[in-house]
């Protein structure tokens, strides 16, 4: 349970995951979800590391640890999410029904010509994003994210959508090319999308009250913020079983604001904000939840907590 998220190793692997694919574009999506339930099984009784985590989650969440039958719904609800990543960018969004909230918000601060961060998690599916992208093609959406940790799954999507490579921004880039790729993002009025929930080893981090207990978040998020002046906007889509998917919006800082003194109070306050909100959706949509590791313990050992510098290279991007 003391294992890094980054040490795990991918879900499947390149062959199953392509097989999944090929079932899927030719016979079809209900044929394709038959196969959840053998994988599923597969990776509860295969991978122990992550059944605990689960059943460790829903200790938080409902009081007592997770039954079989609740940790085999989390993940069939994890294959289900990544399955319609497949039909989602090769399809759009036919036969799915995806209801949205907040949406308001988000176009209100995309309205003012400048770009938005839509800060999300390891929770539900950031897929469905693309639903809202879609209707606004005149503000890109650009995803940092670490193509190396899930290589077979991130070719797949390429292949699928070539033109997904066009918006992702790879954290391998290094501190420094990754803030220029930002700012010519946020000028161009584009989403950017991050993830706010987890570190990497020697990242700044900051604990802060989440699920009953103090959990280690990164900081990075909140210093991009910071520099770029954006406001940050909370972005879920929850998975709701079957076809459908709720895609949830929520203004977390009209912008972001670390004062020289106290800015350790200042990103917790903002990093706490963040948690609560995480907390309240999940408790919503229990079987969201996609850290299939010791996300209390092993996050915080790796990364303790330290004052803050104004640079990313020392803050590092998750």
């Amino acid at each position: 349970m003391s294992e890094h998220w980054l040490d795990r190793p991918e879900a499947g692997g390149w062959f199953a995951i392509w097989l999944i694919r090929f079932i899927g574009l030719h016979f079809g999506r209900g044929v394709a979800r038959l196969i959840l339930y053998p994988v599923t099984l597969y990776f509860y009784f295969r991978r122990g590391p992550e059944r605990a985590a689960a059943r460790d989650y829903f200790r938080r969440i409902d009081g007592k640890p997770g039954n079989a039958w609740r940790v085999m719904h989390l993940i069939h609800a994890f294959a289900a999410t990544i399955l319609d990543r497949v039909f989602l960018l090769a399809r759009g969004m036919d036969g799915f029904r995806i209801g949205m909230r907040g949406v308001e918000e988000l176009r209100r601060h995309l309205d003012r010509g400048h770009g938005v961060l839509l800060l999300g998690a390891h929770v539900g599916s950031f897929e469905v994003l693309r639903v809202l992208a879609a209707g606004r093609p005149e503000h890109k959406l650009k995803l940092v994210m670490d193509k190396s940790k899930t290589p077979a799954l991130t070719q797949l999507l390429e292949a699928l959508a070539p033109e997904l490579s066009d918006s992702i921004i790879d954290t391998a880039r290094g501190g420094t090319d990754i803030v220029l790729a930002l700012s010519e993002a946020v000028r161009e009025g584009a989403m950017v999308t991050l993830l706010g929930d987890r570190g990497r080893p020697h990242e700044l981090m900051r604990e802060v009250a989440f699920l009953g207990s103090d959990a280690a978040f990164p900081a990075a998020p909140w210093l991009i913020a910071g520099l770029l002046k954006v406001p940050v906007v909370l972005c879920l889509g929850l998975y709701r079983g079957g076809n459908r998917y709720d895609l949830v919006f929520e203004t977390l800082a009209e912008e972001v604001v670390l004062p020289r003194t106290d800015r350790n109070a200042a990103l917790d306050a903002y990093i706490g904000h963040y948690a609560s909100r995480l907390e309240h959706y999940l408790r919503e949509a229990p079987c969201n939840w996609f850290n299939f590791y010791d996300f209390w313990q092993t996050q915080a050992a790796a990364a303790p907590q330290s004052e803050p510098r104004g640079d990313l290279e020392h803050a590092r991007v998750a």
